[in-house]
């Protein structure tokens, strides 16, 4: 019965990425290419506020989150966390500077709730041979341009735009962060105090 279970819970977690995938790729799987998408990556479960990664480690894998939600943040001389990145169901998490380069990271990623991922190790030329397949070579340049756009956008709204405006985008892009998330890691994420972020929150109430 434990084999069972073990197996459907194993199938079950690869079907999100496969799910993922076609949705996001226009190059099918071949079988060839499942088979090896399952020999090389991970499943592993975290629970609440336990790390995929932390600062100074060397970052080893690559992670799709099938469900749950994590935190990428750097914490200063004073104790004091900022919040990089957030990810929940459908996204990647992960160092990649320290991934490719094999660098400590300078950065932390834990879980904010419970959640299951799949990790793509480097190690044994796993990333490699992945990163062979047409549709995850397609997916991977996909994603490049759009965290690019991403990043290049939210520093824009940072430089120019107030905290309000900033705030609204975040509710208006990623509605799930808002709610997933407690009010101090979203003010991190925005680049703001919590009391302006409650502030905001409150004005927004009243209308």
């Amino acid at each position: 019965m434990t084999i069972k279970k073990g197996a459907i819970y194993f199938w079950t977690m690869f079907t999100s990425l496969f799910d993922y995938f076609a949705r996001q790729t226009t190059v099918p799987l071949s079988e060839q290419d499942v088979q090896l998408i399952q020999k090389a990556f991970v499943p592993k479960k975290f629970k609440k506020r336990q790390f995929l990664l932390q600062e100074g480690e060397v970052c080893k894998f690559i992670s799709f989150i099938v469900r749950g939600a994590v935190r990428q943040y750097t914490v200063d001389d004073k104790g004091n966390e900022h919040v990089l990145n957030l990810a929940i169901e459908n996204w990647w998490t992960s160092d990649r500077e320290s991934y490719h380069k094999e660098t400590p990271s300078i950065y932390n990623i834990d879980a904010w709730e419970e959640t299951e991922v799949l990790m793509l190790p480097k190690a044994d030329g796993w990333y490699d041979k992945v990163n062979a397949i047409p549709a995850f070579c397609e997916l991977r340049k996909k994603l490049d341009d759009a965290h690019h756009m991403a990043m290049q956008s939210r520093l824009h709204i940072s430089i120019n735009h107030t905290a309000e405006y900033r705030y609204k985008e975040l509710t208006r892009k990623y509605p799930e962060f808002v709610q997933r998330f407690p009010q101090h890691i979203i003010a991190s994420y925005l680049g703001i105090t919590k009391e302006t972020l409650s502030r905001i929150r409150n004005k927004s109430v009243r209308g």
